[in-house]
């Protein structure tokens, strides 16, 4: 028997795609580098080119997840929203929505250690959230949001986010149950100068 070939086209990229779907199908205890190998079609060490081990895989992931959420959230807010409330609603929405849809992998970008973690996944992770804090910035310099810490508002927001989020993908409550929640949510913590 052969063993398999080690050259592949983006083999980092193909990697990450199928532990994706791995993720998203089987549950994070069914990565493993040597499966997704496999799966892709390379010799068992191949992987190793790229992640040195599971960890470096699950941390690379984690990155990707923080990046691809930080790029919908800011299409969000940069779409048809006209006003601040819509801006935040929409960011909100995007955020439960891709809660609800990678479960798994939300799971996983909240519970990579924050510490020690590497490089990439820390600002990664740090765009995300400069993504809220911009918009929250914005309103204030703008007047439309009274003047407050933002840094606070911005961990609230990220709480009831994460919280509907929760709710949504356990289905403790429905998908439309936790839209009106966003509206809930966005109407007592996001107030406007006369607010």
């Amino acid at each position: 028997m052969n063993p398999r070939p080690f050259h592949h086209g983006n083999l980092r990229a193909a990697l990450l795609d199928q532990a994706e779907q791995t993720l998203r199908e089987d549950g994070i205890d069914a990565l493993s580098l040597r499966e997704l190998a496999r799966q892709v079609g390379v010799s068992h060490g191949a992987p190793r080119s790229h992640f040195i081990d599971r960890q470096a895989l699950l941390d690379a992931l984690a990155e990707r997840g923080f990046n691809r959420l930080a790029d919908e959230v800011g299409a969000a807010i940069g779409s048809d929203a006209v006003d601040y409330k819509q801006r935040f609603r929409a960011a909100a929405a995007a955020y439960v929505h891709f809660a609800v849809t990678d479960t798994a992998l939300l799971d996983l970008m909240f519970t990579a250690k924050n510490g020690n973690a590497p490089e990439g996944l820390r600002v990664a992770s740090e765009r995300l959230f400069a993504t809220f804090r911009n918009l929250i910035d914005r309103s204030i310099e703008a007047g439309e949001l009274r003047p407050q810490d933002p840094h606070r508002l911005q961990l609230l927001l990220a709480a009831v986010m994460q919280g509907i989020a929760v709710l949504v993908s356990t289905r403790r409550i429905s998908t439309e149950d936790g839209a009106s929640l966003i509206d809930d949510a966005i109407s007592l913590l996001v107030r406007d100068q006369d607010g």
